[in-house]
């Protein structure tokens, strides 16, 4: 394994060198070449140019090495420039300083570098021709002017090449922001769904006891099918609560066990009447969300054998599974313990399905969950 991995380090290291070579390579290409352009632009009437078409090969020679050598000495002065300047005064800073220094250095780099080598030249040769002063400052400022130019073109690359890599790199990382931010988001809304699916009212578990000790003094046979009836809707509550969807038959079953709890409760205070029709059993839906939405019925409305509540549960014709219950408002509202209606919606929506539709009428109140 650390030899692969120092394999791939390797390749790109090599990559990232190749890549460097490549931009210094075309980073001199333009210089040598705005350096021919710029100094025939700006005489191009001199008599020097159509001697250079009869001049001799060795010499044209020599006078490109010397244009490649000045190109080359110009483009790592500037690239040297904007490097230490994007270290001391980046652009993010001071946009306006740093472009007016940057200009300024350049311009004296520019300069420096033509007196400099002016120097070496006038000092080191011997063959120099001769010519008047006025012709030796024309050509010498010339030369400045040219190597400037170049010098302000490359550092404009860099320039660009720089804002663009750091453009790239804020991009990058504001990208892996956004994706952490989401998964953040996720993780919270997962933790959030996975609260909101284990919630149980503690009212259930001790009424349900509560009946179950009352039947087993009266009757031990129905107080058997009773804790078996009971035992089943539990287990369901444990095992079900953890999935996201559930198939509208296996979330059916479950509802009929607990109507049984619910008729040894309440007796003749509640009727149900389910109608399902076949082609939408397959389909899927929330779990418990049926018991919930039966249990808030109960809790809020009520429940008397002279006026039962009637607790519909059916499907529509826009394939919507539908818990309708008549209206009977409790005198005195029992506190909420937020398990219910809210619930479902939440689910629904962290989960990214459309979200329940709720009608009241006078005398009926109605939840239209969308199925899966």
């Amino acid at each position: 394994m650390n030899r692969i991995s120092t394999i791939r380090k390797n390749i790109v290291r090599n990559k990232k060198i190749l890549s460097t070579m490549k931009r210094r390579l075309v980073i001199w290409a333009v210089a040598v070449v705005t350096f021919c352009v710029f100094s025939y632009l700006i005489d191009p009437f001199d008599p020097v140019w159509k001697e250079y078409l009869d001049a001799p090969l060795r010499m044209i020679l020599e006078d490109a090495s010397w244009i490649v050598f000045f190109s080359i000495i110009i483009s790592e002065v500037s690239i040297f420039i904007d490097r230490t300047l994007n270290k001391l005064l980046p652009w993010s800073n001071r946009t306006v300083k740093r472009l007016l220094i940057q200009c300024l250095i350049q311009i004296v780099g520019s300069v420096m570098i033509v007196i400099i080598i002016n120097a070496i030249v006038d000092c080191t040769s011997v063959t120099l021709p001769d010519m008047d002063s006025r012709k030796e400052y024309t050509l010498l400022g010339q030369w400045i002017a040219t190597n400037i130019v170049i010098s302000l073109i490359i550092s404009a690359f860099n320039t660009v090449d720089y804002l663009l890599e750091n453009w790239k790199k804020t991009a990058v990382e504001a990208a892996q922001h956004k994706l952490r931010a989401s998964k953040h988001k996720q993780a919270a809304m997962a933790a959030e769904l996975q609260a909101l699916k284990l919630q149980i009212d503690p009212h259930f578990i001790f009424n349900n006891l509560s009946v179950l000790s009352e039947l087993i003094l009266e009757d031990q046979q129905l107080g058997y099918d009773y804790s078996e009836k009971f035992a089943r809707v539990y287990r369901y509550l444990l095992v079900n609560s953890k999935k996201d969807i559930i198939a509208v038959e296996e979330e059916l079953k479950f509802l009929e066990s607990y109507i049984f709890l619910i008729e040894k409760r309440i007796g003749e205070g509640v009727i149900f009447k389910i109608d399902i029709q076949e082609e939408y059993r397959s389909r899927f839906t929330l779990p418990l969300s049926l018991q919930l939405l039966v249990e808030n019925a109960i809790k809020h409305n009520q429940t008397s054998k002279v006026n039962p509540l009637e607790i519909q549960v059916y499907t529509n014709s826009e394939g919507e599974l539908v818990v309708s219950n008549t209206f009977l408002p409790l005198i005195n509202k029992p506190d909420s313990s937020g398990v219910g209606l809210t619930n479902i919606i939440a689910r629904y929506e962290i989960l990214g399905y459309p979200k329940p539709v709720i009608e009241k009428t006078e005398d009926k109140f109605i939840v239209k969950l969308p199925l899966i």
